[in-house]
């Protein structure tokens, strides 16, 4: 009996998958937190419409940065035991493909931006700047997470302009940015544990590989405590309530577990670390905002 080869994915089912599209969840609920303030701010109720642009925007930027990512780092990822399936590697999507999608999700950004306001089509371009640096990051720097943190800082702030046009009043909205940019660069510290040796073989620059596990998983402890903190204080200046509270209990929870199933001994729980604990942290977070902002 003749084996039926396996079916090979489309184009656009490849690269969905190249980009990790769902990965989106991590920072898309902070960038409708930040917009739902603002909304709540203003008082008119009538940017509901603008929610559906900063998620056209929020997910074709991304696309657009994975897609650079995975562009840019091809050659690492070969070398690398972990990322040599990748789609790149592997020939599943053709660099050809992975530019096309790339620009297509740049030009969806810039038009998404362009329907919002004129402060967020000019300000387009700058948004794009450190996606494009964080994979060469790793080329100059034992710090890239933290290039990667900028990168992530942007939605929060992006949102909040989305909403308003202004920047006038939109100090809630950076330390909304900062802290999530932390709370990424820190578990991507924690996430680049597992590449250390692989690392320093092949001469990629991150804080694990200069500094060890152990110190990095130190740093990974700070940046989070740093991260939470400025949590605490954007709920405080926006004047959330309780069920924010509620909300950061739960947060603080997912964050010492990712400290606790991680050790120096044992990497193995890095991936439930990575993705099932922070996206639990941005789910809940962003409902208990929600709840808040909507019944107090």
């Amino acid at each position: 009996m003749t084996a039926v080869a396996p079916e090979k994915p489309g184009k656009v089912k490849a690269f969905l998958r190249l980009v990790m599209i769902e990965h989106s969840i991590f920072a898309l609920p902070f960038a409708y937190l930040s917009a739902l303030v603002a909304i709540d701010r203003d008082g008119t109720g009538r940017h509901w419409g603008d929610l559906v642009l900063v998620t056209v925007a929020m997910v074709s930027g991304r696309t657009f940065a994975m897609a650079a990512n995975r562009i840019l780092d091809r050659k690492i990822d070969a070398l690398n035991p972990r990322t040599q399936n990748r789609e790149l590697v592997t020939g599943a999507v053709s660099v050809r493909t992975a530019w096309t999608g790339a620009i297509v999700s740049l030009v969806v950004l810039v038009v998404a931006a362009g329907l919002l306001n004129p402060l967020c089509l000019v300000l387009s371009p700058l948004a794009v700047i450190p996606l494009v640096i964080y994979p060469y990051a790793k080329r100059f720097t034992n710090f890239p997470h933290y290039v990667l943190a900028l990168a992530q800082a942007v939605a929060p702030v992006g949102a909040w302009l989305a909403i308003t046009g202004t920047f006038s009043g939109s100090g809630p909205a950076w330390v909304l940015g900062v802290a999530v940019g932390l709370w990424i660069g820190g578990f991507d510290i924690i996430y680049a544990c597992q590449d250390v040796e692989v690392d320093r073989r092949i001469g990629v620059h991150s804080t694990p590989a200069r500094f060890g596990v152990r110190n990095a998983l130190i740093i990974s402890t700070i940046t989070h405590v740093v991260s939470f903190a400025l949590f605490v204080t954007f709920g405080q200046w926006v004047g959330l309530g309780w069920l924010w509270w509620i909300g950061l209990a739960v947060t603080a929870a997912g964050l010492i577990y990712q400290h606790v199933v991680v050790t120096v001994n044992d990497l193995s729980k890095v991936n439930r670390a990575f993705f099932t604990a922070n996206g639990f942290i941005a789910i809940a977070l962003f409902v208990f905002a929600l709840l808040d902002l909507i019944l107090l």
